[in-house]
């Protein structure tokens, strides 16, 4: 059987640093008809230059260099121009295994899925590997994926570790201007399908690096994960009404994620501080009543009946337990 044409998009924007190892991860792949599309997005470094010297010497590497417009407008312009019946994405500071592509087209071929997805391992800058794979290997409906997301349990909101039918991004685009644009994405495209497959093997190695969106100081804009949080619920509740309990949960995991993001911060956001901790006061019974919630997400909770302070200390205090400390 022929292989089918399959776009791979790296959106890239000042990795001069990684960008090689992520290249090469790309182009030594077992399933060889890719066409890979990077979107250098007004880098300011040498990343410009080493894309094109990759197109020189391998013919499926197309180019796109434009004006900086963020991750979102950077991944548009390469999902607008590919010519591939599916695509993946991955950042440009990340890599994968040689087998990545071809083990997230068989999970689609050999299931009829619209999307698939593979687990991931998250490295840290200090050494902590954390491998988030399950062994499972599920076909799943758009309900079912969509309530494993809000609860946690295998699957996440990244654009990145999955391979999409291209057809789903006619009616779905990424957010411009907006961070944290995979909450605001995702969920619609898995809701476009009639079939999603999940094979829960580590491909995909997610870089935990200085200067991330991940790992930069707080500041207000960070806020936007709640705005895209409550937009995706909001769609949940509204389409499957019996998975309010779960976009609930997944509500309050996006407010104490901000809270950890601003308990990391040396200067003080009152403003921000007093929206987070009254929420959670207003809703913390609730959610504890849920089972299903994570023993962490518990222990964050709790911990905030204390007070901003000792929410803080409980927070370092599990960075450094668990080594996310850098």
């Amino acid at each position: 059987m022929e292989e089918e044409l399959i776009s791979v998009i790296l959106p890239i924007y000042n990795v001069e640093k990684y960008l090689e190892k992520c290249l090469k991860s790309v182009i030594n792949q077992t399933y060889k008809n890719l066409e890979i599309i990077l979107v250098d997005d007004g880098s300011k470094d040498n990343s410009p230059k080493i894309c094109d010297e990759y197109a020189v010497e391998d013919k499926r590497i197309v180019v796109i260099h434009k004006s900086n417009g963020g991750l979102s407008d950077a991944r548009n312009a390469g999902i607008e121009i590919a010519k591939g019946k599916y695509i993946t994405l991955i950042d440009s500071d990340d890599y994968v295994e040689k087998d990545y592509v071809q083990f997230l087209y068989q999970l689609i071929k050999e299931n009829n899925a619209e999307m698939s997805i593979c687990s991931h391992t998250v490295l840290y800058t200090n050494g902590t590997r954390i491998e988030k794979e399950t062994g499972e290997h599920l076909v799943l409906d758009p309900k079912t994926t969509l309530e494993k997301i809000l609860y946690d349990e295998g699957i996440d909101l990244s654009a990145w570790a999955k391979m999409y039918k291209k057809e789903l991004f006619d009616n779905v685009k990424y957010p411009k201007g907006r961070i944290f644009e995979d909450a605001a994405t995702t969920y619609l495209l898995i809701d476009e399908c009639k079939k999603i497959v999940l094979g829960s093997e580590s491909k995909y190695y997610y870089i935990i690096r200085d200067n991330s969106i991940t790992t930069k100081g707080f500041s207000p804009k960070k806020m936007q994960l709640i705005d895209s949080t409550q937009e995706m619920c909001d769609y949940v509740k509204n389409k499957y009404p019996d998975l309010e309990k779960a976009a609930d949960r997944r509500l309050m995991y996006a407010y104490l994620a901000t809270l950890s993001q601003l308990a990391n911060c040396k200067d003080k956001y009152p403003e921000e501080q007093k929206k987070l901790m009254e929420y959670i006061k207003q809703n913390r019974k609730k959610a504890l009543k849920d089972k299903r919630i994570k023993k962490r997400d518990r222990i964050a909770l709790y911990s905030t009946i204390f007070g901003f302070a000792f929410y803080k200390f409980v927070w370092k205090l599990y960075k450094k337990l668990t080594g996310r400390e850098k």
